[in-house]
């Protein structure tokens, strides 16, 4: 894990996230990179230099944030982009080879009722970068009890659990495994990937009406510091592809959680 990404917003708090970030970033030996995306849309009778001055503003406020951390050595630079959310992630990816993403659940304190803000569940939904929504107010430790929960063992791509993999490796976690029989699934759903059972501990199965739902029944038994779930159409989020947000209501983690890439839907 070389380079991590951590998208900022205009929250107060971004020096908080981006803290975690460098406690979490120190551990691996890996560099920082900070990035607001903007898009700026120029019309008849507008400076021509808008654009510039728009990215000047925003480096600005990124220098603003990193200095309000303690940055410990970890090397933290700026990325910009100008141009859409998506597309500038992307982009970033394709120059740096972001191996994960430290965010936030709301880049912006909008709606309290939201888990997902419209900012951070647009870079879930779609970007293919792994991702660490770390709750507001965290302090970086290390993982010792890691829940991963789905409600298909399948994964086309084995390559997807690298995040998971080094992590556990570098902590010593003990992963368990919670496979949770959705409305519909079939017997391929409760093949288990190998490598996702070799790193495994523990595998427990159930059937509810969502894979949430499962996670709260075995929430307490488990007491996981970090929730792990991949990114599928009809998997832990599926109102994210609906709306781009995810409310309270629906699913609410008040530990960080690791979203895993799956092969794209």
């Amino acid at each position: 894990m070389k380079n991590i990404l951590v998208p900022i917003g205009t929250s107060p708090n971004s020096h908080e996230t981006l803290q975690y970030a460098v406690d979490f970033a120190l551990e691996f030996s890996a560099n920082i990179f900070v990035m607001e995306v903007f898009s700026v849309a120029v019309g008849r009778g507008s400076l021509a230099n808008i654009g510039e001055k728009v990215a000047k503003n925003v480096k600005e406020h990124l220098k603003e944030v990193i200095e309000k951390v303690n940055a410990k050595g970890v090397d933290i630079k700026i990325a910009t982009y100008r141009g859409e959310l998506s597309d500038g992630l992307k982009q970033i990816d394709k120059e740096l080879g972001i191996d994960l993403m430290i965010m936030a659940p709301r880049s912006n304190d909008i709606k309290e009722e939201l888990y997902l803000g419209p900012a951070t569940g647009a870079i879930v939904k779609k970007t293919n970068i792994p991702a660490l929504i770390v709750p507001k107010g965290s302090t970086f430790t290390p993982f010792k009890n890691i829940l991963t929960a789905f409600g298909s063992g399948v994964l086309k791509k084995s390559r997807a659990l690298e995040p998971l993999i080094i992590i556990k490796s570098l902590f010593q976690s003990k992963v368990n495994l919670l496979l949770v029989k959705n409305p519909g699934y079939t017997d391929d759903d409760l093949k288990i990937n190998t490598e996702l059972m070799d790193i495994s501990s523990q595998v427990s199965i159930t059937e509810h009406a969502n894979t949430y739902l499962g996670v709260l029944e075995h929430f307490q038994s488990y007491q996981p510091d970090l929730l792990c779930v991949f990114r599928r159409k009809r998997g832990f989020f599926k109102t994210l592809w609906e709306k781009n947000t995810i409310p309270k209501s629906e699913f609410s983690a008040r530990i960080p959680v690791l979203v895993l890439r799956v092969k794209k839907d």
